[in-house]
């Protein structure tokens, strides 16, 4: 797996999504199991993997969005949902 980079996601992103990036530091342990589950699930990618982190993340920390919520089933479960 290459490094993050900070392209835009076109698999999981629609036309009408802002994409806004930034820089992340991984731990080296973190970056290597990531980079496994990626070549043992070919149809995950370090994009989806983070979006579906950080969505979860937010939701069980009690933010509830709509957008937020399609965003984390859309990557965990390989849907678009378009309004």
């Amino acid at each position: 797996m290459q490094e993050l980079n900070y392209d835009e996601n076109s698999k999981v992103l629609n036309d009408e999504d802002e994409v806004i990036s930034f820089k992340c530091e991984l731990q080296e342990t973190l970056q290597k199991a990531m980079k496994e589950f990626v070549e043992e699930h070919p149809n995950w990618d370090q994009y989806r993997i983070l979006q579906a982190a950080i969505a979860g993340f937010l939701m069980q920390k009690g933010f509830q969005n709509r957008d937020l919520t399609r965003l984390y089933i859309g990557n965990m479960f390989s849907m678009n949902f378009k309004d």
